[in-house]
């Protein structure tokens, strides 16, 4: 038999590891009599453990939630994994980077040595993309009652700050009203956090940035969930900065030949479909959130350009060839020409052209 120590570790262990546990069945995994595992069961609880004793035909046992945190136990993976979790905190944008690199410090100090040493060689550097502006910071406490709100499906009131406030003339003195949403998600997208939320006074989808919500309180009655369109959070958050409706489709696509080879195509095609129909040429499937934004994408590739369809494409082009041809005709002579990009150079950046926020998400 192990020594109590070892015993009330693993017994432990069990605990933490499902919620149920008959009485008969921890006996047999670890291999004591139902009655060690009873006195067992007695010393974590005088250690601040809250164990329930769960009724029943079998009888057993369930690890509760106590008012205070005991000591945890975890395995080597649980342990690293948790110190791995506590450093990407920090690039997440919700507001608890000191508190992440405090439990950081908690944790690593009682880390065996080869554990310790695992962590230490883990540097996580968050690297931003060029010339993208910070990322907002959120209150967790912000995030805590968006989230909360989620989970007893209340209704809930919030003061919204706009992307671009309106000009003091036009401004209400009372200030605009507050939302009235039905909160249904909480997601995070590219380091910012978005609530998604069914607006009760414009009778629609929206999609809120949380570092602009100002919760009020109290929150209002509850609701009973409505179906998101596209049936997954992922898929609709997609759409909905793709500019679509929630199909998760992009709300204009189209088809052009290029003068390129289909490999090199692939490369930058992000979602889009290449088909090979030569040495040098391929077809090009691609879809953005406006006819103008497509031809503009398309354009970025340094090569002949055919359109196959549909006419809205063409008449996109037509309408940048004349936007172009005026600023080429209005700028100055350049003074060096620049060298043309390899192979029709990157395709276009996931930027205002292909994928346009909506009001509530800028």
């Amino acid at each position: 038999m192990p020594k109590t120590s070892a015993r009330l570790l693993a017994l432990l262990s069990l605990l933490q590891a499902r919620r149920d546990w008959p009485g008969a069945l921890l006996a047999e995994r670890l291999n004591v009599s139902p009655r060690t595992v009873r006195r067992d069961v007695d010393r974590l609880r005088e250690l601040g453990y809250p164990i329930v004793a769960v009724k029943g035909p079998d009888g057993g046992y369930r690890l509760g939630a106590g008012t205070d945190l005991p000591p945890l136990l975890f395995d080597d993976e649980q342990a690293v994994a948790l110190a791995v979790a506590l450093r990407i905190a920090t690039t997440t944008g919700a507001g608890i980077e000191e508190a992440a690199v405090r439990a950081l410090n908690t944790v690593r100090q009682v880390m065996p040595a080869r554990l310790r040493h695992r962590v230490d060689t883990l540097q996580v550097t968050a690297v931003e993309r060029p010339g993208a502006r910070p990322d907002p910071q959120v209150d967790s406490g912000v995030l805590m009652t968006l989230s909360d709100a989620v989970h007893a499906r209340e209704v809930l009131r919030f003061d919204y700050t706009p992307a671009f406030p309106p000009h003091a003339v036009a401004q209400d003195p009372a200030g605009p009203p507050p939302r009235r949403v039905e909160p249904h998600h909480l997601v995070t997208r590219g380091g910012r956090w978005y609530l998604v939320a069914w607006d009760l006074d414009r009778e629609d989808w929206r999609t809120f940035r949380a570092d602009r919500i100002t919760p009020r309180t109290p929150t209002g009655p509850r609701f009973t969930p409505r179906e998101l369109p596209g049936g997954e959070v992922s898929r609709f958050v997609a759409a909905r900065f793709r500019g679509s409706d929630g199909s998760g489709e992009w709300p204009c696509r189209g088809q052009v030949t290029l003068g390129l080879p289909a490999a090199e195509v692939s490369r930058y095609a992000r979602d889009g479909v290449v088909e090979e129909l030569g040495p040098d040429r391929c077809r090009l499937t691609l879809g953005a959130w406006s006819w103008a934004g497509l031809a503009a994408t398309v354009g970025l590739f340094d090569a002949d350009i055919e359109v196959v369809g549909p006419p809205e494409l063409k008449a996109a082009f037509a309408l940048l060839g004349r936007r172009y041809t005026a600023a080429a005709a209005a700028a100055a002579p350049p003074t060096a020409a620049a060298a043309p990009a390899p192979y029709g150079g990157p395709a276009a950046p996931r930027n205002s052209l292909d994928n346009p926020p909506a009001a509530d998400e800028r």
